[in-house]
């Protein structure tokens, strides 16, 4: 986030990177989705590999309440990991939280442990759905909380822009946002 003169937070930067099939770009559109609903100004750029499942992906979401003059995300204020290599690819372009799936990247650079949140998102899917593919929704669930977003907000974009299983997906989210995480936290 950027501060103005006066000190308040004017830009949040948020990047989202995994594998491709992880739901990294459902969980860009559902954060942009939210902050276009409660008035504020969003670019969001995707990149991914030339594989559907499996390849690299990419969403980087610009966060604003005036116009977005760079749709690039430079200094991100939150960064989620899917993955070890999006780890080791991105960490340089986080200046805030972090959040990673400790399954996905098992280890996370020494030098900043309060900056770091584990987010067992791969494991809680498993247990409590039996279906890896809820694990993006406990990761947003798990961001909304820790980035202090509107909560009820995202839960009603998420239908939006999911166009199926929105019970799961729901519950999934209540599952993140409900986890008793900490910065410097590993479950």
């Amino acid at each position: 986030m950027t501060a103005t003169a006066t000190g308040t937070k004017t830009r949040t930067e948020i990047l989202i990177s995994g594998f491709g099939g992880q739901g990294v770009v459902r969980m860009g559109q559902i954060l942009g989705l939210c902050a276009i609903k409660q008035g504020h100004r969003v670019t969001m750029l995707k990149s991914h590999g030339t594989e559907t499942r499996g390849g690299y992906v990419r969403a980087q979401l610009v966060i604003s309440p005036e116009d977005v003059d760079s749709p690039v995300v430079e200094s991100a204020d939150v960064f989620v990991a899917f993955s070890a290599p999006a780890y080791k690819k991105f960490y340089d372009c986080c200046s805030g939280t972090i959040l990673y799936d400790p399954e996905m990247v098992e280890e996370i650079r020494p030098g900043a442990p309060a900056r770091h949140v584990a987010v067992p998102a791969t494991a809680l899917a498993k247990e409590r759905f039996n279906n890896v593919l809820f694990a993006n929704m406990i990761m947003l669930g798990a961001l909304t909380r820790v980035a202090g977003l509107d909560y009820e907000a995202m839960r009603t974009a998420m239908p939006e822009v999911i166009p199926r299983f929105h019970e799961q997906n729901l519950a999934a989210m209540d599952v993140g946002y409900t986890l008793p995480v900490a910065t410097g936290s590993r479950p």
